[in-house]
């Protein structure tokens, strides 16, 4: 049978940092436009207390979505040794588009993936370049869509990215905000004859009922602004407990396919999007086995880059393989969980091995 496996890695983490402190002066309001009854130390305390964020990134001015993927692209490029002509598909997974600094409108056609590939200068059309809508988990997503493409015998390379500059989408009056960051993170997922590494078994899944409008576009918190600009809105309580209880099992659905036993599970990369919660996903997901959660097995990045949607799995990847994260590595051999949950309300995990 047809494999595939990730041959290379690639990210690009944006130079602006901004920490926790910075949002001393903001006006954090409620939903209604009401001011809250605390200050905004302890609104801040309480915040990193639950999300584990102590700082994230945001993008230089000058750059866009499209600028950081082609970023992260060329380091996977390099890294896999690949000829950019060679590519079949360049799968691009976002949410917001491109978003000069400083503007309200979204930018996506030419679609982000052809953006892409004209940086890359690749010639060949029949180098195909499309985007992916999917949430958090749209990068993720375009990984089991590449794996698809090399079983079905249409494509040998590909490269999937995730990127966003969610820095240009939040209500600053909305203390949500402060989860959000910019990033981008890329891979190229090549056939392979190797039977004992690369993708074993995947599960995705989509919950459109009232779980459709957890995440979704809404207007400032604060009455005097713009009537007609909208920004990302969460429901936040109702997204971590839908995560808690559907990705944990999502995980169990791709292992079981897989017919790896989950004593042989050594990492799981999971959305970095909320650090108490993406512990529960992994401690009800080992109690689903009747197992405590072994010790260093999900590696984090959140505290300090933040939640960057598409991006968080594949920078959090990125950085483990070149050894940028202490006391956290994968050797040959080892079997890893991806996983992802995010708008739409979608969900996936893939099974991996090294």
């Amino acid at each position: 049978m047809i494999s595939s496996k990730i041959t290379g890695t690639g990210s690009f983490i944006p130079s602006i940092k901004k920490e926790n402190k910075a949002f001393l002066e903001n006006l954090f309001l409620n939903e209604d436009g009401s001011t809250f009854s605390s200050k905004n130390d302890v609104i801040i305390d309480k915040f990193k207390d639950i999300t584990g964020i102590a700082e994230r990134r945001y993008v230089s001015p000058k750059y866009k979505t499209s600028d950081i993927a082609f970023f992260a692209a060329e380091k996977a490029i390099k890294d896999a040794n690949l000829n950019p002509e060679a590519l079949d598909y360049i799968i691009v997974a976002h949410n917001y588009g491109d978003i000069e600094a400083g503007s309200v409108q979204s930018d996506m056609v030419p679609s982000i993936a052809t953006r892409v590939k004209y940086r890359l200068g690749i010639s060949n059309p029949n180098c195909v370049a499309y985007d992916v809508l999917f949430g958090c988990p749209g990068w993720l997503q375009g990984v089991i869509q590449a794996q698809a493409f090399i079983q079905a015998g249409i494509a040998k390379k590909c490269l999937i990215i995730g990127a966003e500059t969610l820095s240009r989408v939040i209500d600053k009056h909305d203390r949500d905000s402060m989860i959000y960051s910019d990033g981008a993170g890329a891979c190229i997922v090549e056939e392979t004859q190797e039977q004992d590494s690369g993708i074993i078994s995947h599960a995705s899944q989509t919950f459109a009922k009232e779980e459709a409008y957890f995440l979704h576009f809404g207007k400032s918190f604060n009455k005097n602004e713009d009537d007609n600009v909208r920004y990302i809105k969460m429901y936040g309580r109702k997204i971590y407990e839908f995560a808690i209880t559907h990705v944990p099992a999502a995980m169990k659905a791709a292992l079981d396919k897989s017919g790896i036993d989950i004593t042989e599970v050594k990492k799981i990369f999971i959305h970095q999007a909320n650090e108490k919660m993406d512990e529960a996903i992994v401690k009800r997901f080992y109690r689903l086995y009747k197992m405590q959660t072994p010790e260093g097995i999900m590696p984090m990045s959140i505290h300090e880059l933040g939640n960057s949607s598409v991006a968080t799995v594949p920078t959090l990847l990125d950085l483990v393989l070149k050894g940028n994260i202490k006391n956290q590595e994968v050797k040959k051999g080892d079997v890893a969980i991806l996983a992802s949950v995010g708008a739409g309300m979608n969900i996936n995990a893939v099974v991996y091995r090294f």
